[in-house]
Order: C-alpha cells, then structure tokens, then sequence
C-alpha cells in the first residue's frame, strides 16, 4: 500500500533517522545479513515511537485483522527484533522464512509482518527490492521496491520466504530505512523454530554451504536466546567486532 501514512509525518521518520554510525544500533552482520537494527525505546526518536504506537494500537490490530483474517492479533511492545531497519550500500538480507515463535514469550505465534519504507528518491539501480519466493525457493514469486511511504503487510510462516539478498547498490551518503512491526497470537504449543535462510538456486554451492553454515550457528543463538535469556546486545557487540575482521 502506498502513501500510508500521513506524508509529512513520513517524511519527519525519514529526517529523524538516526544516523548509521550512530553507537544506538543493533549490528546485525554475519553471512546472512549486513544491516541495523534498534528496537531500544529510549533510543528512538518521538516520531518514530508515535507511528510504532499506532502500529500496535487496537485500533491497527483490528484493521490487520480484518485485512488478514486471522483474529486476536497481539502487538510486540518489546519490538524484538523490529523497530527500525537500516541498510547501507553493500548491505543485504538473504531470502529467509522468519522465526516462528517469540523468543521470550513461548507461546506467542508470529503470524504477521508490517513494514513501512521511508527511503525518499529511492532509484531502480539501488537495488533493495522486497522480494517474495515461492515454497519450493525455486524462483521469485514478487518483487516490491522499497519506496518512500510505501506499506508492506504479510502473513509468516514456516514457508514465507522472503528478503532482499543481493547488495545496495546505493550511494554511501544513502541507506535503505524501514520500520518494522511484528504481530502474534497465543497458542498453546506454537511451531518454534528460528529464522530459515535459504540459498537461491543460482547460488552457488559454496555460498550455500555458508548460508546453511550460518543458519545452525543462528539456531545455537536462538537456543541460548529463548533458553539463556542471551540478548541481541550482547550479540551485537561480538558481530561488530567479527564484522570489522
């Protein structure tokens, strides 16, 4: 859906982003992703905490539901996870089914992503388009660029894959900027597995070997995460030190 969202109000999230040097950010850097993240709300700007409010407002559940069909959605007031997205040149997300359950609440299915885009004269040569594959990851079912106050709503599940894998082709002055909300219903034993990357088939294999490679290294943190109460801060730190290497 495009023009979400009050354009000025847009365009305020856009200029309020925090710069991509800035110590407020997640690091989000191993084999299978080169981008940041902040779901910290001491961290974030008053606009943006205004629009993710709204976003897990009951007023917003009750639309998604109505839009999705699927009833009792519950917002993640933590943001794991979520919060705002930034990419900068070079930077990537391998296609990728999301984790299944809350890493803190076991019983909190995830059914249900929203994103919203405020990357303002974003060019085709950039790069970054959202991109929809089929079950299978035989080919890319759809692809969505990631304009300027355009909204992305869609179900996840065990085969939702999806994620921009090739790098921004961006100019470094510039980044790919998005906010993300993630939504939940209470089940009593939810699927849980942790985020599922997959290789495309033009890949290659020894990239699919480290996307597989990486992905049990993330099963290893998804345990300590949901077992240990291990956090992305902590796991921030290491993955910036490792990323620098």
């Amino acid at each position: 859906m495009d023009d979400f969202i009050d354009p000025d109000v847009a365009d305020r999230a856009r200029l309020d982003f925090p710069d991509p040097d800035s110590s407020d950010w997640i690091q989000y850097k191993h084999i299978n992703e080169q981008k940041l993240g902040c779901s910290n709300r001491d961290l974030l700007r008053d606009i943006h905490l205004q629009i993710i409010d709204e976003f897990n407002s009951s007023r917003f559940l009750e639309l998604l539901s109505i839009l999705t069909g699927i009833p009792e959605l519950m917002a993640d007031e933590t943001m794991d996870g979520g919060g705002l997205h930034q990419i900068k040149r070079g930077g990537y997300l391998n296609v990728h089914a999301d984790i299944t359950a809350h890493a803190h609440h076991p019983t909190w299915a995830r059914r249900v992503n929203v994103l919203l885009y405020l990357n303002k004269d974003w060019k085709d040569e950039y790069g970054g388009d959202f991109e929809l594959w089929d079950k299978e990851m035989n080919h890319c079912v759809k692809k969505l660029a990631p304009l300027f106050n355009r909204c992305i709503v869609f179900s996840t599940g065990k085969h939702t894959f999806h994620g921009h894998p090739d790098p921004l082709q961006c100019p470094d002055d510039t980044s790919r900027m998005s906010i993300a909300t993630y939504y939940f219903t209470e089940e009593s034993k939810p699927f849980t597995r942790s985020t599922e990357y997959r290789a495309r088939p033009a890949d290659g294999k020894a990239k699919s070997a480290m996307i597989f490679t990486d992905k049990l290294a993330l099963r290893c943190y998804d345990f300590a995460k949901r077992r240990l109460g291990f956090g992305d801060i902590a796991a921030s730190r290491i993955l910036k030190l490792l990323s620098r290497k």
